[in-house]
Order: C-alpha cells, then sequence, then structure tokens
C-alpha cells in the first residue's frame, strides 16, 4: 500500500493539475484571478514556518473542488508551499482512507510535514457551505418524483453559480481550512 508521501511525490502540481483541467477550468481560474489571500491574520506566516506540504485530493468535474482548489491555491503559493494534486477515481486507495459520512467526497486535502507523515487534513467544504447545500437540498422533490434530476441539475448549477460568484463563500472556505490547519500546526 502506498503512503501519502509516495502518492505526493507522484502527483501533478496543482498548477499542471489545474491547466491540464477539462470540466470547470474556467470557473476554477475565474476564482483563482480573483481570490487575494488575507496577508494580516498571521496564517501565512505560520504556512512559511511550518512548510507543510498539501496533497490534495480531486476531481476536474467536482463543483467543490471548482471552489476550494484555486483558494487553497492561493494559499499555499503566498506561503510557498508545494501543493499537487491526485484524481480521486484513479486510485481509490487514497480516498477511502478519508471519507467523509462513508463517502468519497471531495476535494480533500490532506497536509504532510517534511517526514512525510499526516499531520491535518481537511475537505471538502466548510461548514457553512455545507449547510447551504444541505437547505437547498431539502427544497428538492422525492427522488421518485419525474421532475428530480431536472431539479436536482437546476439546483446543482446555482449551487455552482453561488461558488463562483459569492465572494462570502471564498472567505468561508478560506476561514475553515485556516482554523483546522492552524490548529494542527501549533
Amino acid at each position: 500500500m502506498k503512503t501519502e508521501q509516495q502518492y505526493f511525490n507522484e502527483a501533478l502540481t496543482i498548477q499542471q493539475y489545474m491547466d491540464n483541467m477539462e470540466t470547470l477550468k474556467e470557473d476554477s481560474f475565474r476564482i483563482y484571478d480573483d481570490f487575494e489571500v488575507p496577508t494580516n491574520d498571521g496564517f501565512i506566516e505560520l504556512l512559511k514556518d511550518k512548510q507543510p506540504k498539501i496533497l490534495t485530493i480531486t476531481e476536474d468535474w467536482c463543483g467543490d473542488a471548482m471552489l476550494n482548489n484555486p483558494i487553497i491555491r492561493r494559499v499555499a503559493e503566498a506561503a510557498g508551499l508545494d501543493m499537487r494534486a491526485v484524481l480521486r477515481d484513479a486510485d481509490t486507495d487514497l480516498i477511502d482512507r478519508y471519507l467523509t459520512n462513508g463517502g468519497r467526497a471531495i476535494p480533500m486535502y490532506v497536509l504532510l510535514n517534511d517526514a512525510g507523515q499526516v499531520i491535518s487534513k481537511w475537505g471538502p467544504r466548510a461548514p457553512e457551505l455545507q449547510d447551504n447545500v444541505v437547505n437547498k437540498r431539502a427544497s428538492l422533490p422525492d427522488k421518485e418524483d419525474p421532475i428530480f434530476e431536472e431539479a436536482q441539475k437546476a439546483l446543482y448549477a446555482e449551487i455552482r453559480e453561488e461558488n463562483i460568484t459569492n465572494k462570502a463563500f471564498w472567505s468561508f472556505v478560506y476561514e475553515d481550512f485556516k482554523k483546522q490547519v492552524t490548529a494542527a500546526l501549533q
């Protein structure tokens, strides 16, 4: 069984991954181009000091990855961290170590120390965004309803658009990532 460090060593850089995206690439880069990393809260300095590596488990069709990857990438770049990406479905052994409520939810960010040991993980979404999704899903018709598929597709399009345009959502991602990682590094 491969270690997280071995997955990291074999992974694409986050830049290579994003440059090669085929789905949601334009939307992901809209967020990447517009997100500004806060520089007055001490987080970037902590990351520069501790230098964790970030192993991202992702897929380019995922709306949460479309939102989170560019924000975490900006953080990594600001701190000079090595951030790499592996595809969830290429080798499910890795994601199966980091299930969310029994599911292979992505993206998942695994932080490694210099020795390649896992020191923290974060993902797949900030609590405020999880609440938003849960509340919106509650409005869907029953799964047996003939309009369920169409309604669900429209709902996911609405959530994706919010993720792209609502900068408060971007702050939720940044703040929750900062909270989890800071707790692990201090």
